[in-house]
């Protein structure tokens, strides 16, 4: 019953979050603290050395002219990122904006991500998503895959595990592909009434979260 308890309580926060995401800016209430984005990134490109797709990820931001144009604010304590991604299939129409990487504060401190057409497909064989971080205060950094959602319509996120990043500003690129379905008609093509796509992560999502 506890697990039911907290499960409920994490599908109505990301829930929530993810709906705000659409209809904010990124701001959260809190006093703002600010952010030299181009230095961020070179050294979010030094954390991500040894890992040679997380190198490439921030490649790319680092050529990126959104980077230079994203807001010089990030809210506290946690927020969507304000760079958002783009992918091969963005959200369904083609190539283009495809979703955003997000901070949470839950049941602990993690990433998650949000976006693309229809939901996220329960089963993510053949795609792999994950997020390089960097807390600029204290020097950690790693590499995070996005393993956890549940299968219910309510679940507008998949996540990755609770990590300890320590206090301070935390930079992070998500980066990957990730499975999406919808409902369609039962046939041959189709024997679950599902179709699926793959969305193949172009530009990466960017942030920067004072934990």
């Amino acid at each position: 019953m506890r697990t039911q308890g907290l499960a409920r309580r994490l599908l109505t926060t990301f829930a929530a979050t993810a709906a705000a995401t659409v209809l904010l800016t990124g701001h959260a209430a809190s006093e703002p603290a600010r952010v030299d984005w181009p230095a961020a990134v070179q050294q979010l490109r030094q954390a991500a050395i040894g890992n040679l797709d997380a190198e490439r990820a921030v490649d790319l931001l680092l050529d990126d002219p959104r980077v230079e144009t994203a807001t010089r604010e990030a809210a506290l304590p946690a927020q969507p990122f304000q760079v958002p991604a783009e992918s091969t299939i963005g959200r369904g129409g083609g190539p283009g904006l495809y979703g955003n990487g997000l901070a949470l504060s839950v049941d602990g401190f993690r990433f998650a991500f949000f976006g693309g057409p229809g939901t996220i497909a329960p089963n993510q064989t053949g795609a792999r998503l994950d997020v390089v971080w960097l807390n600029l205060s204290n020097g950690r950094s790693g590499t995070e895959q996005f393993t956890e959602h549940m299968d219910v319509i309510a679940d507008t996120t998949i996540r990755t595990r609770v990590i300890d990043p320590g206090p301070g500003m935390v930079v992070a690129a998500v980066y990957g592909n990730l499975w999406h379905r919808w409902p369609v008609p039962v046939s041959p093509q189709n024997p679950d009434g599902f179709a699926y796509q793959r969305g193949d992560i172009t530009i990466p999502s960017l942030g920067a979260i004072y934990n």
